[in-house]
């Protein structure tokens, strides 16, 4: 059975630093492009960034440049979304998800979803 499961939420200052993790069964992380989405309350669930099989990241939301990055661990099997320096307008459930090819393809159908981790960035 494949399935992906976040980690790492929680609640978190302003300014602060959060490390979200997405650990997989059944499924070989290394060959796929991982994906981080998140959805905010009463808003669209929206895509944030990618990284392809060859480790290269594609941003998808600009206000996390220079803020967020993915990294993998292919011994753990488990891709992880750093997030530095968070603001409140980044509260918000977080999604790893991959639609099984080894480039980020952007917006489409992702065949496999974890259950989501809450951020909350708060003083």
């Amino acid at each position: 059975q494949v399935q992906l499961v976040e980690s790492g939420g929680g609640l978190v200052q302003p300014g602060g630093s959060l490390r979200l993790s997405c650990a997989a069964s059944g499924l070989t992380l290394e060959w796929y492009a991982m994906s981080w989405f998140r959805q905010a309350p009463g808003k669209e669930r929206d895509e944030v960034l990618c990284i392809s099989m060859k480790d290269e990241l594609t941003y998808y939301t600009d206000s996390v440049k220079g803020r967020f990055t993915i990294s993998r661990d292919n011994a753990k099997n488990t891709v992880y979304l750093q997030m530095n320096n968070l603001k409140p307008e980044d509260t918000a459930v977080y999604y790893c998800a991959t639609d099984l090819l080894d480039y980020c393809s952007g917006p489409g159908k992702y065949d496999v979803w974890g259950q989501g981790t809450q951020v909350t960035v708060s003083s």
